[in-house]
């Protein structure tokens, strides 16, 4: 028999220097926590095989924040040339149709819009959009817009 592990799953965004921006902008879009940041300059240089010029000593190291009830970390990442991919997305559900039209009005501009706001059988307002950091969001209701 297999053991049992406790595992948690924990998305974690990487940035190129945009991360605390980023960060402010879910924050706005969510009504988020931010619950911890660390920049580069604060952090232990051993952590890191680099050594940092000055923009990067004020690149976040690591950061947290709560959307909802989900924990999100954060980074500016440094190891590894920058890259997007739309391969993985978050869907946020919210309350309310108005807080779907708020999150959608904050992280639109700069961003591309795949599906605009519009009601399906199954929520009463969506819409799917690549924010200006080329992250993918869905965002929605569970109030939906007919029975089905």
């Amino acid at each position: 028999m297999k053991e049992v592990f406790s595992v948690q799953v924990v998305p974690n965004f990487n940035f190129d220097g945009q991360c605390a921006e980023a960060m402010a902008l879910y924050e706005k879009a969510f009504g988020a926590h931010t619950d911890f940041v660390m920049h580069y300059r604060d952090a232990d240089p051993r952590d890191f095989a680099q050594e940092l010029t000055e923009a990067q000593k004020s690149y976040v190291y690591h950061g947290e924040m709560h959307i909802g009830g989900q924990r999100i970390m954060f980074c500016d990442n440094l190891d590894v040339p920058f890259q997007t991919s739309l391969a993985l997305s978050l869907t946020v559900i919210l309350d309310t149709v108005e807080e779907v039209q708020w999150a959608f009005a904050v992280l639109a501009p700069g961003g591309k819009v795949i599906y605009p706001l519009h009601s399906t059988t199954y929520s009463a307002q969506c819409a799917v959009l690549v924010d200006r950091y080329g992250f993918r969001w869905g965002l929605m209701t569970e109030n939906h817009s007919s029975s089905l």
